[in-house]
């Protein structure tokens, strides 16, 4: 493995699950890593756009006056790291599938 996809794998793993850590084939196989972690930064995505769209409705009752717009910068703020992250994640699964040998 070359020294940028042992970079690749680090932060691929720090944008999933700690416990994907304890799986040698995510270390082994990069484009696995890739691939599943395109995979959950997309659910991560999915679950900021919901919690955003039922804030106000579902938690905004409970927070004291003036609360919610730190609560919604928040999110949006999340978002936006989730989005860049998933897009790296992306261009990295294409360079290693770039990489790949040819069957």
């Amino acid at each position: 493995m070359s020294g940028w996809e042992e970079a690749a794998v680090s932060w691929l793993l720090d944008q999933c699950p700690a416990d994907y850590r304890a799986y040698r084939a995510w270390r082994k196989h990069p484009a696995a890593l890739a691939w599943v972690a395109t995979r959950h930064l997309e659910a991560q995505l999915e679950a900021m756009r919901g919690a955003w769209r039922d804030v106000r409705p579902e938690l905004g009752p409970l927070l004291p006056p003036g609360s919610l717009g730190d609560v919604l910068d928040s999110l949006a703020r999340e978002g936006l790291r989730l989005r860049a992250n998933h897009r790296a994640a992306g261009l990295l699964l294409e360079a290693l599938r770039l990489r790949a040998p040819m069957r």
